[in-house]
């Protein structure tokens, strides 16, 4: 007696392959480098490029096709993060002596707060002090040379101060140009970093912060410009 024909097993599909995304140059180099500010952000500098290659689903080789180095990557990080987001026409708000000093502060400063309230900005900015990256210090010589001192000029002015051709900023000048920065950059580190509710009304704080350092620049300077601070 012929024994049954045993019935087949039907064949699973093939599972379909999911096809590399093919990226132009230029794509994929903005690619990589938005991926690298988001895991430095949250790793810091001491992250490994494999584990960032790994994170973004490409090879280590191709990261290194477009970002030679590691050092590159946090180059163009500084470029992209810290250089490009100085807007030029912040020195012109600071500059245009037509409207109130007070008024031309308060205007920069709630726009310059955007970039230290923003999340990734400011963990890269610490990461990089810490773990031993010229970011941090570049970006302070930066802010140094160009926004205090352009405040501290348009102040000595206001107050009718003698200019800084002829008396550099001194030591007091410096302290309350970091001290405005330090209070209005610390709203967002207390999100960013310690993870507690900045304040409901940023804008308010900012503003409110900038009042204070107007009318606290007058007795601050006049009692110390005219003399260097040893």
């Amino acid at each position: 007696m012929a024994k049954a024909a045993r019935p087949s097993t039907p064949r699973k599909p093939a599972r379909a392959t999911k096809p590399r995304t093919r990226l132009a140059p230029e794509q994929r180099s903005d690619q990589i480098l938005r991926g690298a500010i988001q895991f430095f952000a949250e790793r810091g500098f001491g992250g490994q490029t494999r584990d960032l290659a790994e994170q973004l689903g490409i090879s280590q080789a191709l990261l290194y096709r477009y970002f030679p180095t590691k050092e590159m990557l946090i180059e163009r990080i500084y470029e992209e993060l810290f250089v490009r987001r100085l807007k030029p026409e912040w020195d012109v708000i600071l500059s245009t002596r037509t409207e109130p000093l007070l008024s031309r502060l308060t205007r920069f400063y709630l726009d310059y707060s955007t970039m230290l309230h923003d999340y990734e900005w400011g963990r890269i900015y610490l990461y990089s002090g810490l773990g031993g990256s010229k970011i941090a210090q570049r970006f302070a010589d930066h802010v140094t040379q160009s926004i205090f001192t352009r405040v501290i000029a348009e102040l000595r002015h206001e107050f009718r101060l003698p200019d800084l051709t002829k008396i550099p900023m001194t030591e007091p000048e410096l302290e309350l140009m970091w001290g405005l920065h330090g209070s209005i950059f610390y709203i967002g580190i207390r999100k960013s970093v310690y993870h507690l509710e900045p304040p409901h009304d940023v804008a308010g704080t900012v503003k409110r912060g900038v009042e204070s350092f107007y009318a606290n620049a007058r007795a601050i300077m006049s009692g110390k410009v005219g003399r260097r601070s040893k």
